[in-house]
Parts: structure tokens; sequence; C-alpha cells
């Protein structure tokens, strides 16, 4: 044991660091069909799940090699896991989403 750990309890057995430490930027992907709409439509959505309006540059938006598809990428501040795990829930029942990450 070093010094820096003798002030603190031993981790228990099995016991994980979290992957991602709260509160933290974390970007989401959002694929869908490109037309007309689809990023307005993704920024209502995490304007709703946020509480508060998304800034512009918060969001990127690549097209597909064929342009039928879109790929948006949103960055977003989060408090919590469950936080992201909600958003992660309402991307999977939004019938615009082709795809997300």
């Amino acid at each position: 044991m070093t010094k820096e750990d003798a002030g603190s309890p031993p981790a228990a057995e099995g016991e994980k660091k979290p992957l991602i430490e709260y509160p933290s930027v974390y970007t989401f992907k959002v694929m869908g069909a490109k037309d007309a709409g689809f990023a307005e439509h993704v920024r209502e959505l995490f304007k709703r799940l946020m509480g508060t309006d998304i800034s512009p540059d918060s969001i990127s938006e690549q097209p597909s090699s064929k342009g039928k598809y879109v790929s948006l990428s949103v960055s977003v501040y989060l408090l919590s896991e469950e936080h992201r795990r909600s958003i992660y829930d309402a991307l999977h029942k939004d019938e615009r989403v082709v795809y997300y990450l």
C-alpha cells in the first residue's frame, strides 16, 4: 500500500470505476433519412429532452456517401447516467431515427 492509498478504503472486488464521469459533455450520433427537417427534428427532440435549446455549434452534420442519409453529432452536457440512458431510450422510440450511437 502506498501513502496515497493509506487514507482510502480498498476497492471492493468486482467494483469497477464508471466509464463516464458525470457531469460530462457527451456526443450522440443520430442517423436518419436526409430529408427536409430531419436536423431540425433532432434539434427539437434534444431541446425537449435537455429542457433547453441546443446551440447550433453543438450539432454537426455529415451526409452519407450516396446522399440518402445524414449523420448528426449532437454534443450535450449530461449530469447523470440515467439522463444519458433516457436520451437513448427516446432515440430508440423515434420513428425518424434510423440508427444511433
